[in-house]
């Protein structure tokens, strides 16, 4: 049986923000189409800044000084700006950790959403606005076609988070990369917003990365995980290998805060 071609490839990637040490250290993993790879560590841990990187949306001083970042066969490293600008949101999205802080506090939910589709996808105002409320009703937010008329302070923050996920679903991309999405939710939303992941991921035959501090969020989502500790990936498999026969010390503190697990 041949193996599925790569859809993500990073190899060797290090990023440095100036200091004695380096941000991401010589870190390599890839995402096969429709594969939902886990990123788990600490804060601090160097996850967010490998996700970052990806999309080459590194905060200054931040830069990439050795490895290579290839998705589907094309060389990120070596892609202009201006095409990179495009590959950002229609071939591969990010949803914020912190939806408030991301979404535009003075624009109407459903003209933040169209702007996506019109900006990379060459789609018309008005087929744009209609896409809006059908991606609105697709993460599942009640009376799709009036709330496409709201603000984001009139949302709740569950659902100030689901219009973040369909803002990254707006272009059909490729790979999704979820930074920390249910953090600044509370548990009954967290397992919604999961869910909810997990439904558009087999409908869209999307390939996820999830970054989290939570190996709980882990266990339920992912089918790989790559465990990182102080910018290196110290331990990377399959999830339900790894859950069982944990090799590295590091692997078994986050293993030993999930509630519920002995």
């Amino acid at each position: 049986m041949t193996a599925p071609a790569l859809l993500l490839d990073v190899q060797h990637l290090t990023v440095s923000f100036g200091g004695a040490s380096n941000a991401v250290d010589d870190v390599s993993f890839e995402i096969i189409p429709g594969e939902t790879l886990g990123m788990v560590g600490e804060s601090g841990s160097g996850k967010s800044v490998t996700a970052f990187s990806i999309l080459r949306l590194l905060p200054p001083p931040g830069r990439i000084v050795a490895g290579r970042i290839w998705f589907d066969g094309r060389d990120l490293m070596a892609v202009p700006e201006r095409e990179m600008r495009q590959v950002r949101g229609s071939a591969i999205s990010l949803v914020f950790q912190e939806p408030m802080a991301a979404l535009n506090p003075v624009m109407r939910v459903g003209d933040q959403i169209a702007e996506a589709m019109t900006v990379h996808g060459g789609t018309t105002r008005a087929e744009a606005r209609a896409r809006a409320v059908e991606l609105l009703d697709a993460v599942h937010i009640p009376d799709a076609a009036r709330r496409v008329r709201d603000y984001p302070h009139q949302l709740s923050g569950g659902m100030r988070q689901r219009v973040m996920i369909a803002i990254a679903l707006a272009c059909r991309p490729r790979l999704v990369i979820a930074d920390e999405p249910t953090t600044a939710l509370d548990v009954t939303i967290q397992a919604q917003v999961l869910d909810l992941l997990r439904e558009l991921k087999a409908r869209y035959n999307l390939a996820l990365l999830l970054v989290t501090h939570d190996f709980g969020v882990i266990a339920q989502m992912a089918d790989r995980v790559a465990v990182m500790s102080q910018g290196r990936i110290v331990e990377h498999g399959a999830v339900r290998e790894i859950l069982r026969h944990p090799t590295h010390a590091y692997t078994n503190r986050l293993l030993a805060a999930v509630p519920g697990r002995s």
